[in-house]
């Protein structure tokens, strides 16, 4: 499938619809939509706390065209799993005839964190669910605080001096459940994004996406450079593209010149204290952890 024939297929559907209150330049909706759109099946889904569910279901309007749910920050897995068991239950007793899919959002707070516990008990028991991070990096629905998905360095109201930290690597917790599918996109990517939804809705049992979503208000930077700072995220290998089908590695997008990290800090104001002659010492530490990943996964990916 072409960009333009995906884009008509985004457009054309109607699972998400407009009328939400998510801020201008906001990666959230056009990550959401591309992912209900990568399935022709029945859909149910269920949403964490946070950005997208308080933008999405402002009382008493909905933007969601599907039977959606929400719940409280730390159980979107588990809820999406009893509904799945009770789908089974009811086909297994001829209820139920239709496909159905189920997916599960949440930002980096409702999965890295407060959520991890039911997300890796979901991942562990093998329910047929997709569940999708859309990554803003922090908590950004109440003000900007710190989570383990911040990035190092990274000025948040709770880091105003910036994050000591490395990430939390969440893809190699899920993938340490086994799980047939896991991968790593973002927004600036729609044609690598539904690629990947489409796999992860086919796989057997739990799948997983942690989709990079530049957030302009807390990371600072104007409405309109969305997709540029994702695709600058890819091309410094802050966030590389990759993914993992039975334990296999493939590396979705090896940039033909790596960019420094500076191209991409320099964009936005949680970063830009970094380019300060000061603080070279710490934007090197950044710049050869993110190198040294980047060497392992090529690694793994062969």
């Amino acid at each position: 499938m072409d960009i333009k024939t995906l884009a008509q297929k985004i457009d054309s559907d109607k699972k998400l619809v407009s009328g939400h209150r998510t801020c201008a330049g906001c990666a959230i909706p056009i990550i959401v939509r591309t992912i209900l759109s990568a399935t022709d099946n029945f859909l149910v889904a269920a949403n964490s706390t946070g950005c997208m569910e308080v933008t999405t279901t402002i009382y008493p309007y909905t933007s969601w065209n599907i039977p959606w749910i929400h719940n409280a920050f730390e159980n979107v897995a588990a809820t999406l799993s009893g509904i799945e068991g009770a789908f089974k239950a009811l086909r297994k007793k001829g209820k139920i005839d239709k496909e159905i899919k189920f997916v599960a959002f949440g930002g980096d707070g409702g999965l890295y964190d407060i959520g991890l516990q039911s997300l890796s008990g979901a991942l562990e028991r093998g329910h047929n669910c997709l569940y999708v991070c859309y990554n803003n990096e922090a908590y950004q629905n109440t003000g900007g605080q710190r989570s383990s998905g911040t990035s190092k360095g990274s000025i948040t109201t709770t880091t105003p001096k910036g994050k000591k930290e490395a990430r939390k690597d969440l893809m190699r917790i899920v993938l340490a459940h086994h799980i047939d599918y896991a991968a790593q996109a973002a927004v600036h990517n729609i044609l690598d994004l539904y690629q990947k939804a489409e796999k992860a809705f086919n796989a057997k049992g739990p799948s997983f996406l942690n989709v990079l979503s530049p957030c302009t208000l807390n990371w600072g930077f104007m409405p309109n450079s969305t997709i540029k700072i994702s695709k600058l995220a890819a091309d410094t290998c802050f966030w590389p593209l990759y993914e993992v089908e039975k334990g296999k590695y493939k590396l979705n997008y090896n940039p033909f010149k790596k960019l420094p990290l500076e191209e991409f800090f320099k964009l936005q104001k949680r970063f830009s204290y970094l380019l300060k002659p000061e603080n070279k010492n710490f934007l090197n530490e950044i710049q050869n952890e993110v190198d040294d990943n980047w060497e392992e996964l090529l690694k793994k990916s062969g």
